[in-house]
């Protein structure tokens, strides 16, 4: 095909056109666009254009959390439209700034998405929002996946890959591990559980989210694997924050204390990226201890169902049960060094 002089220039002009609205857009600026007496909030000129040539699949996501934000942008960053939903409007600002359109209801985000993304706290609220009355599966269409990356109970994520299936819809439980340090860098650890074909239907999605991913098999499989995950973190947390008060205690310098071992056998995720926090007496959370309390109380009833005793957890359990009650449910992990701390000038 042969391109005219006047069809190259447009061309030239459109792809100008685009590269300045991209770097307008990724300075911050806030855009709007007019098209057939419809006004496109907060969408890069890119993005604009591009859906006519984007044959990537929709996606819904609902949950806007700490997580589920910094997930929701890197969905959008790769090159997927996204439609969202959560329950507080303000919690989704940035991501509708970044490109994301609202939805006024679950409903609308289903009907419209070929992939529903769920990321929210509590598996009542994973019940409610995808088989409730209004929940969201009465209304995705046929062949259209969901993707649970809620840390929620096993024999919920079984059920709800049943209730999937009566409706010939796709579900995977994907519970995820790597706080907001893993979510907004993209290195999350992402754990499957459901039918394999589901799960190969979800893997793009998921590649675009962490670099950790690994398929476990049946329904349920993902969340036991968080699980697992997280009676170790339990454990784990009580053996930091004791060994860093026991260095301040000492009077040692526990920046220096907490570099050194970290390097060694003792290292860990938690003892190099929250140790640092706790020194800076820095309790925003990368994970809730509310959510954490909620991950530890499914980890022992499902472990009580298997006749299994968890002491490690339940010890755990007990100490961060002392922050709920101190009012900090809304703090990080890291914040139990303030209940260790409590404990050991009463």
């Amino acid at each position: 095909m042969l391109l005219t002089d006047g069809c190259v220039c447009s061309i030239l002009q459109i792809c100008i056109y685009l590269l300045k609205g991209r770097a307008v857009a990724q300075s911050g600026s806030a855009l709007r666009w007019g098209c057939r007496g419809r006004e496109f909030k907060s969408r890069r000129p890119d993005q604009f254009f591009f859906p006519l040539m984007n044959n990537k699949p929709k996606i819904g996501w609902i949950g806007l959390g700490v997580m589920g934000s910094s997930m929701a942008k890197n969905l959008l960053n790769t090159g997927y439209e996204v439609s969202v939903f959560t329950r507080t409007h303000s919690k989704a600002e940035q991501v509708l700034e970044h490109g994301a359109r609202w939805c006024e209801s679950l409903s609308e985000v289903a009907r419209e998405a070929d992939i529903v993304c769920l990321m929210v706290g509590y598996p009542e609220d994973v019940e409610g929002v995808v088989m409730g009355e209004q929940g969201i599966l009465n209304d995705m269409n046929r062949d259209s996946l969901l993707i649970d990356f809620t840390t929620s109970s096993p024999e919920l994520a079984e059920r709800i890959a049943k209730c999937a299936k009566e409706k010939k819809i796709h579900a995977i439980d994907a519970p995820v591990s790597g706080g907001d340090v893993g979510a907004e860098g993209r290195t999350l650890a992402i754990m499957c559980g459901g039918p394999l074909k589901a799960f190969q239907k979800a893997d793009p999605i998921l590649r675009s989210l962490g670099d950790k991913i690994q398929y476990f098999g049946e329904a349920g499989s993902g969340q036991r694997v968080k699980m697992s995950n997280q009676i170790l973190i339990a454990s784990t947390m009580v053996g930091m924050v004791e060994s860093m008060i026991y260095a301040e205690r000492s009077g040692l310098n526990v920046r220096k204390v907490i570099e050194l071992i970290g390097q060694g056998a003792a290292g860990c995720w938690s003892i190099n990226q929250l140790g640092p926090r706790i020194i800076g007496e820095d309790w925003m959370p990368g994970f809730y201890i509310k959510h954490f309390l909620k991950d530890m109380r499914i980890a022992l009833e499902d472990s009580s169902r298997m006749g299994l005793k968890m002491e490690g957890v339940e010890l755990a359990y007990r100490f961060y049960s002392l922050a709920n009650a101190e009012k900090w449910e809304n703090d990080g992990t890291q914040a139990l060094m303030k209940i260790i701390r409590k404990l050991n000038t009463e």
